[in-house]
C-alpha cells in the first residue's frame, strides 16, 4: 500500500485548500501521513472531515469511535514548532513526532473506502 488512491487524494487536497488548513506539500502525500500531524486538522475541524469524507465517499461511520486511535487535539509544542520553524525540514517533522504521538493516519482512510466502513 504506497500509494494512494487518487480519489482520496484529490479529496484530501480539495478539503486543505477549500478550508485553506495547511500548506501541505501534495507529492509528499502517502498512507502513512498523519491526519493531525501532517496536515493539521484536528479538534472539531476533524469531526468535520470525518463527515464530509463518509458522504463523499458513501462510507458507513456509525459504528467509528475515537476509542481506539485517541482523540486528536493538537499539541501546543507542535504549533510553536511550526509557526517557528519551517515543518517541511525533517529534524522538525522529526521533533514533532516526538511531542506528539499521532495514531490517525490517510492509510485508515483508504481501508475505509475499500471497505465501505471506517471502524
Amino acid at each position: 500500500m504506497d500509494q494512494i488512491q487518487p480519489q482520496l487524494k484529490d479529496f484530501i487536497i480539495n478539503y486543505c485548500n477549500r478550508y485553506k488548513l495547511s500548506r501541505f506539500d501534495t507529492s509528499q502525500l502517502h498512507p502513512n501521513t498523519s491526519v493531525d500531524l501532517d496536515l493539521d486538522i484536528y479538534d472539531i475541524e476533524i469531526d468535520l472531515f470525518l463527515a464530509e469524507f463518509a458522504e463523499h465517499f458513501n462510507i458507513d461511520n456509525s459504528k467509528f469511535s475515537w476509542y481506539k486511535y485517541g482523540y486528536p487535539k493538537g499539541s501546543a509544542r507542535v504549533r510553536m514548532l511550526k509557526s517557528v520553524f519551517d515543518y517541511q525540514r525533517p529534524w522538525v517533522k522529526k521533533m514533532a513526532g516526538y511531542c506528539y504521538k499521532p495514531k490517525f493516519k490517510v492509510a485508515v482512510l483508504q481501508d475505509a473506502i475499500e471497505n465501505g466502513r471506517l471502524i
